[in-house]
């Protein structure tokens, strides 16, 4: 029986994503690193540079029993686990996350642990419509879209006249 390619999620060391992933792709593995755009502000000048969506994580499309390989790369820290197992992205969150990325909204990722109680709603129209998420109760216009196996929100500006109470 062949062993099916999942999206297994690793930590990497220190603004290491980057490196690791030409390291991994040279390796043959698929690797996704989600990037957006961010305006950053130096002393003489400013210029929008690519910075990762998650900071330290990565995503390698690869079977099980290549993880050993993976986390030998330089730079690599270790494989995220979830309920004691490799921590796995699935494939509706992987489609999530690029159609997010395709929108150009304006994406903030904050841990779990800061995510406050708030509605869970549907979004009605436009380019995230049907995706389910909570909305922040401070501010009705942050969507978030919880990332539960990884431990991360993705955080969306969203008009709040596009989301249904569920």
């Amino acid at each position: 029986m062949k062993e099916e390619k999942k999206w297994f999620v690793f930590y990497t060391k220190s603004r290491q994503e980057k490196k690791v992933t030409e390291i991994l792709t040279r390796r043959g593995f698929e690797v996704f690193l989600p990037l957006v755009k961010v305006l950053r502000q130096w002393s003489d000048r400013k210029k929008k540079v690519e910075v990762p969506l998650f900071n330290s994580y990565l995503f390698v499309n690869t079977v099980e029993h290549k993880l050993q390989e993976v986390l030998h790369v330089p730079g690599i820290a270790w494989a995220i686990r979830h309920n004691g197992k490799p921590a796995i992205l699935q494939e509706k969150e992987y489609q999530l996350i690029k159609r997010l990325l395709d929108t150009g909204l304006t994406i903030d990722v904050i841990p779990v642990t800061d995510v406050e109680a708030g509605d869970w709603v549907e979004v009605l129209d436009g380019p995230l419509k049907s995706a389910v998420g909570q909305v922040l109760s401070k501010s009705p216009a942050r969507f978030m879209v919880l990332l539960e196996t990884i431990g991360q929100v993705m955080r969306v500006e969203i008009d709040p006249g596009l989301l249904k109470k569920l």
